[in-house]
C-alpha cells in the first residue's frame, strides 16, 4: 500500500486491495524493517472511509461499473488481476446508496463483492490483532 507520513503515523494513500480493515485516509503505526519495508502494526485513527473489494465474473463489466460508481461519488481502482476492483467510498457518500448497487451486481451475475472495511462502523479488536506484523 502507499502511505504517506504524518506526525502521529502513516496516511493510507491508495485504496487497499487485499487487506480487510484498511481503508484510504486511515492513519496506522508502521515499523520498518532493516530493507526500510514498512510492517503494520496498528491503526492509529480511521479516516471515515469505506473500502469495498469486487472480483468480476467479466473483465468487460469493470469499466462500466467504475463508471457507476464514480458518478455516485466512489474512486476506484483496478489491481494488478484486471477483474480485482478496490472502491473508496467516501464518508460524504450515503452507503445504503452503495450497498443497493452493489446487490444489484451482485444479484446480476456482475461481480462478487466484499466489505473490507466500513468506516463508519468502529474497528473490532481482534482485527487488530489479526493484521499486526502485516506489510
Amino acid at each position: 500500500m502507499w502511505v504517506i507520513k504524518r506526525e502521529d503515523g502513516y496516511e493510507i494513500d491508495n485504496i487497499p486491495f487485499y487487506v480487510t480493515g484498511l481503508a484510504a485516509g486511515d492513519i496506522v503505526s508502521a515499523q520498518p524493517d532493516t530493507g526500510g519495508v514498512l510492517w503494520y502494526s496498528e491503526l492509529v485513527r480511521p479516516g471515515g472511509h469505506s473500502t469495498i473489494q469486487l472480483w468480476f465474473s467479466r473483465q468487460e463489466d469493470v469499466e462500466p461499473v467504475r463508471a457507476a460508481l464514480r458518478q455516485r461519488g466512489c474512486a476506484s481502482e483496478v489491481s494488478d488481476l484486471p477483474r480485482l476492483v478496490a472502491v473508496d467510498v467516501p464518508p460524504d457518500v450515503p452507503y445504503e446508496d452503495i450497498k443497493a448497487f452493489l446487490e444489484q451486481g451482485e444479484r446480476a451475475g456482475q461481480f462478487e463483492y466484499q466489505e473490507a472495511c466500513l468506516g463508519f462502523i468502529e474497528p473490532r479488536q481482534e482485527d487488530q490483532e489479526h493484521r499486526k506484523d502485516t506489510p
